[in-house]
């Protein structure tokens, strides 16, 4: 993934404040921005971002901090390890969502948490989330149940190689597997959304996943991978904001 240099938010999304997250792992650390709610806050959110190089810069744009932000919520976006400001990768993500999630904890001390994850956001946060106990609600956005399933749906040439990488590594593969993670999810509610036409997250993988997870979903008819907040941003934010909100009752 060609780097992409970080970025400071725009002026709508202002106030906001760098950060840098430490990992226990030894690792690197993450850049992270921290955006306060705008008035009281009622929670706080943890935005995750898709294998995109803009890495959280993504979240410059669909109008979910801002969204967040009028509903009372904190935000945090972090950078995942070998994007942004962030260091080089250390071992899998799911362990960048975790020091993420324990930078949340510690700046919104008291206060209702969650998750929303786009795409491999989505999918690295499964895997935290199976194994933590102080996340109230999620929102995942076009999350595939396998990341080697995705490729092989979306990138046919490279086959060979999945093929190779399931048959040496066979226990990581089943590790990666949602579908083993999604009914362990320990959250109070949590949501799941994806296109009509996404190629490598089928509607009957977002189904499936909700199904496991005990969770609502919705497919939006018409959108791509990625392009759900932009077809229908209402109905997705809707979600997001009515899962949190369920969560904390």
């Amino acid at each position: 993934m060609p780097h992409y240099p970080p970025r400071d938010p725009p002026p709508p999304l202002l106030p906001a404040e760098h950060l840098t997250v430490p990992r226990p792992d030894g690792g690197d650390a993450l850049a992270a921005t921290w955006y306060p709610a705008s008035g009281p806050a009622r929670g706080a959110v943890l935005l995750l971002h898709p294998w995109l190089h803009w890495g959280k810069s993504y979240f410059f744009r669909g109008e979910r901090i801002e969204a967040l932000r009028a509903a009372g919520y904190h935000a945090l976006t972090l950078d995942f390890a070998g994007f942004g400001g962030s260091g080089p990768p250390h071992g899998l993500h799911d362990r960048d969502a975790a020091a993420g999630l324990a930078q949340l904890r510690s700046l919104a001390a008291g206060l209702p948490l969650h998750v929303w994850g786009v795409s491999s956001g989505g999918f690295w946060a499964h895997l935290v989330l199976s194994r933590t106990d102080f996340v109230a609600g999620a929102m995942f956005e076009d999350v595939s149940p396998h990341l080697l399933e995705w490729s092989w749906r979306v990138l046919p040439r490279w086959r060979p190689g999945y093929l190779f990488l399931r048959s040496i590594f066979p226990r990581t593969y089943r590790f990666l597997d949602l579908r083993r993670h999604a009914p362990l999810l320990r959250v109070a509610a949590a949501a799941y959304v994806s296109g009509s036409e996404d190629p490598g997250v089928l509607p009957v993988d977002t189904r499936g996943l909700a199904e496991r997870a005990g969770a609502v979903h919705r497919i939006i008819p018409g959108a791509r991978h990625l392009a759900a907040i932009k077809i229908a941003g209402e109905t997705v934010i809707g979600l997001a904001l009515e899962t949190f909100a369920a969560a904390e009752r």
